[in-house]
């Protein structure tokens, strides 16, 4: 009977591209069904791995001394740099993902305090380890989630959501502490420390009010089938269409190195003198003459791109108890991470619960496009509230969130504040590392009250 019905429509009822189509169904069909399994399959293993590796979050109170500089806190980061993953059986078969880590600065009431949380529980110790073979005075707690007993409603916890990304390509880095010149050897109040300004602005929130700042970040590593993208050795020469078929649907790896040197060469090809008119049959070389911007604009993205790098998200969150919503606090997110800015380098730009200027001004011409509004920055904030707790991103369920719709990746365009950027270790220490005694005088930062030392040898026993 089914071959009956399929050989009427293929005979009478569609043309000639209706019947081509219809030809090949049986055989595209079964394999698009395939791709759709499969991909189903492997978020669904990605997921239950990531739910049985057990996350775990450390609180670390820090002494009212520290003098090391946040080269320390590179040290930290290099410890966890790691793979996770080796082979396809892993990835395919187990769902195995790189492990993931998160920074989180958090004001609650301006109690400032410091987290640290990790997406595998068994890399708990070494990170203490690490925290105190560089910060031997810290006190180190495993913590319940402060994000706990708070839920999306308007209502009762009013919120704003905030999203940070580079506003130039990620290989042009931010301000660091090495352009603030914090060294060990600076006297602690000759040192200007950009992380000061935060941590002010977190301690000035007052009983009731709360912003929680993640910074979440993984290794980064040339992708490979094994993370869904096609790898390449970062050769100049065209790519075959094969490739080129599977970096449209799947992405092409990055190479920080390649791009950064590619750029340093685009910038000193802008040095070189004009050419002068020629004299017969004398040629007359050209020669670099950059100026003193150029010059630290080339040395800093050799320096960061030198460095390991980290795929990294950061994004924000202020939220209150009802009736305490403060607009000027809930402003000071956007403001947070103006410091690290730099007009010739790069800076932390940032963007509110995903709706555009544009948008609101539609919707003043138009006032039927406010109800739409209105439910979209619901959806969003609700979904980045969620995705905040539940510290996603890399992987589901909210793998990327806010990336540009299906249809306009059909396109290969993605809005640069929607997808995760390169950082160098350098930089990501700048964003999150421990304040020394003189830097920052919040009363409300929450600091070890004495210093610990070994007992004396002598003591009777």
């Amino acid at each position: 009977m089914f071959l009956s019905i399929y050989k009427t429509a293929y005979i009478s009822l569609f043309p000639m591209t209706g019947k081509f189509l219809l030809f090949f169904l049986p055989i595209v069909l079964p394999i698009m069904l395939l791709i759709v399994w499969w991909i189903i399959r492997y978020r669904w293993i990605t997921m239950k791995f990531i739910e049985s590796q057990k996350s775990c979050l450390l609180e670390i109170r820090i002494p009212k001394e520290i003098t090391r500089s946040p080269q320390a806190m590179e040290m930290l980061l290099l410890h966890l740099t790691r793979s996770g993953v080796d082979g396809y059986a892993m990835a395919y078969l187990e769902g195995k993902t790189r492990p993931w880590f998160s920074f989180e600065l958090v004001s609650t009431g301006g109690q400032v305090r410091f987290f640290i949380w990790c997406s595998q529980a068994k890399y708990k110790d070494m990170v203490e380890a690490q925290l105190y073979a560089q910060y031997p005075n810290l006190e180190i707690f495993e913590a319940e989630d402060y994000t706990k007993g708070f839920y999306y409603d308007p209502e009762v916890f009013p919120l704003r959501v905030t999203q940070y990304y580079l506003a130039k390509p990620d290989i042009y880095p931010i301000k660091t502490y090495v352009e603030y010149e914090i060294g060990e050897d600076l006297e602690e109040e000759h040192k200007v420390d950009p992380i000061t300004s935060v941590i002010e602005y977190l301690g000035s929130l007052k009983k009731g009010e709360n912003a929680w700042i993640q910074i979440m970040f993984r290794k980064h590593e040339r992708e490979s089938w094994i993370q869904g993208c096609l790898e390449h050795d970062g050769d100049t020469k065209d790519p075959s269409l094969k490739d080129k078929i599977l970096v449209f649907f799947f992405g092409e790896s990055r190479d920080i190195k390649a791009e950064a040197k590619k750029e340093v060469e685009k910038i000193r090809a802008q040095t070189l003198t004009k050419e002068k008119e020629k004299l017969g049959d004398e040629k007359v070389m050209k020669f670099p003459n950059p100026t003193k911007t150029q010059q630290e604009v080339m040395a800093a993205i050799d320096r960061n791109s030198a460095k390991a790098q980290f795929d990294v998200i950061c994004r924000g969150i202020y939220i209150t108890e009802k009736g305490l919503y403060k607009p000027v606090h809930s402003s000071g997110m956007t403001g947070a991470f103006k410091q690290y800015a730099s007009e010739h380098l790069n800076k932390i730009a940032s963007i509110h619960s995903g709706v555009e200027d544009w948008e609101d001004d539609f919707a003043a011409v138009f006032p039927f496009w406010k109800k739409h509004l209105t439910i979209k920055r619901a959806t969003l904030s609700r979904d980045y509230l969620y995705a905040y707790k539940l510290r996603s991103y890399f992987y589901w369920p909210y793998k990327e969130y806010g990336r540009a719709k299906p249809w306009i990746q059909f396109w290969r365009y993605t809005k640069p504040e929607n997808t995760y950027y390169a950082m160098s270790v350098e930089s990501l220490a700048t964003l999150f590392h421990f304040p020394g005694n003189m830097v920052s005088h919040t009363p409300t930062l929450k600091r070890v009250e004495s210093k610990k030392s070994e007992a004396p040898s002598n003591l009777p026993i």
